[in-house]
């Protein structure tokens, strides 16, 4: 039976060493996300408030990050907007409720993306200290177990399963820490990034609205036949124009 219990003891201490791992994978992963977000962010930004104009900022296609994708799908939606003539529900907004619409979806994608793993987090935080309670229980039990068979209390028979108790009370412990630590920072670092994404919206709304939510389309290049051709012959180079 003391097998058992010893067995039982492990087997926590494994699973909380299972959850450390993910909690500092998490952590490196999130981290490495959010400084990404914050620099590619804050590059987009200033390339947009620096463009000559609302037609010079929607050419900013070559930028990442939530922003970035904000501006784009505003722009494409203005643009689809004019070359689409459906009449169904999805063409029955008019143009600033399309583009409010589109736009905060995009900002829900963005959110949906960097909240990816903190529930992971969350539940490790709160669970560890209670797995590791799991693993002292049955650590004090084993204990209990052997005063009973050898009829002693001495501390030769205890020390080893009140010391396995104690470790795993201390790892769910030092396992939870550094999860609900770094919950609590990603999940500011999400509500502070998701503010500036709706304030983005909102001023590239105002903008937008200025140009009465048109967007000059981008130009396409066409080919011409050209004239000065003898007996009507087409020539194998035509100049190009844009329409």
């Amino acid at each position: 039976m003391n097998e058992l219990y010893t067995f039982a003891v492990e087997l926590t201490l494994w699973l909380l060493a299972a959850f450390s791992v993910i909690v500092w994978a998490l952590i490196v992963i999130k981290g490495v996300q959010n400084f990404l977000a914050a620099r590619r962010n804050r590059r987009f930004t200033q390339a947009f408030w620096g463009a000559a104009d609302l037609n010079a900022a929607a050419a900013l296609e070559n930028h990442q990050g939530s922003a970035a994708q904000v501006a784009q799908v505003g722009f494409r939606t203005l643009r689809n907007a004019d070359s689409s003539s459906g009449h169904d529900l999805e063409h029955s907004w008019d143009r600033q409720d399309l583009l409010e619409r589109h736009l905060r979806q995009q900002i829900q994608k963005e959110r949906r993306s960097l909240e990816s793993g903190l529930a992971v987090l969350a539940s490790i935080g709160t669970t560890a200290p209670f797995v590791g309670l799991f693993g002292t229980v049955f650590g004090i039990i084993e204990a209990l177990t052997a005063i009973t068979s050898s009829s002693s209390a001495s501390i030769e028979v205890v020390a080893g399963p009140i010391g396995h108790a104690l470790i795993a009370t201390g790892f769910g412990i030092a396992v939870a820490i550094p999860a609900v630590l770094a919950y609590n920072y990603f999940l500011r670092r999400l509500k502070l990034v998701a503010a500036d994404l709706d304030d983005f919206a909102t001023d590239f709304v105002t903008l937008v609205q200025k140009a009465g939510f048109r967007i000059k389309p981008t130009a396409v290049t066409t080919k011409l036949p050209n004239r000065n051709t003898e007996a009507g012959a087409a020539t194998d180079k035509s100049p190009e124009v844009f329409a």
